[in-house]
């Protein structure tokens, strides 16, 4: 009677652990899928509803602090975490600033040139993609500016993978 509790106790155990495991985590190569079609959607988004839909005269949001609401209705629901990046010009928020090694990483790999950096790591596959701040941004992003070349921003996307 002993030994059959033990052994029953033991499989609600196992059962509770694999319980606790996602099964429906994407691969690294899916995830990476999955991040350059967020990417390219919110890139897109965020360059569309600025150009056509707001005047810094009307006192509207931002549209990249109305996307920080998306971000977190994405985390909330799909358990991908999304996050600005200040690149090339003046954070607008000082957790737009780098955070960690793999963020200072990204910056300089987006500095040089490069479209996105990425890193696998405890689980989570974390990309960051360049996001064009064009002459309107410049105003804000880049007050002292000598030019009105294109400057660069991030897009911080990071999502659980199986390991």
């Amino acid at each position: 009677l002993i030994k059959n509790a033990n052994a029953q106790e033991e499989a609600n155990v196992l059962k509770k652990t694999e319980a606790a495991i996602p099964k429906d985590l994407p691969t690294v190569a899916e995830a990476r899928r999955q991040a350059k079609i967020l990417h390219t959607a919110l890139h897109s988004t965020l360059q569309i509803v600025h150009h056509r839909y707001y005047h810094e005269d009307q006192s509207m949001p931002l549209p990249a602090a109305t996307l920080k609401d998306v971000f977190g209705e994405v985390e909330e629901e799909e358990g991908i975490k999304l996050r600005w990046l200040a690149v090339d010009g003046k954070a607008m928020n000082v957790t737009h600033e780098p955070q960690n090694t793999f963020e200072i990483q990204a910056v300089k790999a987006l500095k040089s040139g490069k479209d996105e950096f990425e890193l696998i790591d405890d689980g989570v596959y974390r990309r960051v993609g360049k996001i064009q701040l064009s002459n309107v941004c410049l105003k804000c992003h880049v007050p002292d500016r000598k030019s009105l070349e294109n400057r660069t921003a991030g897009l911080i996307i990071g999502i659980p993978v199986r390991k």
